[in-house]
């Protein structure tokens, strides 16, 4: 188990483009029933959840879309919880990008690990995001039956060894490095939302 003095921060990256996604609205704004049935959008879900989770505080990482109004929804239902919202201009320069600049904002929190999801998963519980932050490995990885998802907890000592361009996050650390990784089992569900017929799979589950 981590240390007492363990502080984990929960960094929601949610500043993609979404290019892919081809609706009305960004993907991230779509609205979409959630695992307890409620319709907000995606990216609402997503939030709530890891704000529900309680591991500690939240960094929200936005680029490409304008989330205010989102933020403010939710901030205004949990005043009581520390959301700290980051714009990141750089976001085109892919997803290794903005996680940097959400472990950078961590950093200046005092975290000690970071547990890392993203903002276009609606279905990751808060349960997943407790599992994930309280593991012992250096980087652990949810698995939804066998398969790696998210959430993933980064502690400090692999921080340094995190990529810093392109658009795979944690993913090829973890390739490059199996010997740190642990994986958690978790309930929920890691399924993403890219494209409309990702949508469509979603809305008809």
């Amino acid at each position: 188990m981590p240390s007492i003095d363990a502080r984990p921060v929960a960094i929601l990256l949610a500043a993609g483009g979404g290019h892919r996604f081809q609706g009305n609205t960004h993907k991230l704004l779509t609205p979409v029933a959630g695992p307890g049935g409620d319709r907000r959008s995606v990216v609402e879900h997503a939030l709530r959840a890891v704000i529900a989770s309680d591991i500690g505080p939240v960094v929200v990482v936005s680029g490409a879309v304008d989330l205010a109004d989102t933020l403010a929804t939710v901030t205004a239902d949990v005043v009581e919880r520390s959301i700290t919202a980051i714009e990141h201009d750089g976001w085109a320069a892919g997803q290794a990008s903005s996680l940097a600049v959400g472990v950078r904002t961590a950093i200046d929190l005092g975290a000690t690990s970071v547990v890392v999801g993203l903002g276009d998963q609606p279905g990751i519980t808060p349960a997943a995001w407790r599992r994930v932050a309280s593991a012992a490995q250096p980087i652990a990885v949810a698995t939804y039956d066998g398969r790696r998802g998210n959430p993933v907890r980064l502690a400090s000592d692999v921080w340094p060894l995190l990529p810093t361009e392109g658009d795979e996050g944690a993913r090829s650390l973890m390739r490059l490095r199996p010997d740190l990784v642990g994986e958690v089992a978790c309930d929920g569900s890691a399924f993403d939302i890219d494209t409309l017929e990702d949508l469509a799979r979603w809305q008809n589950s």
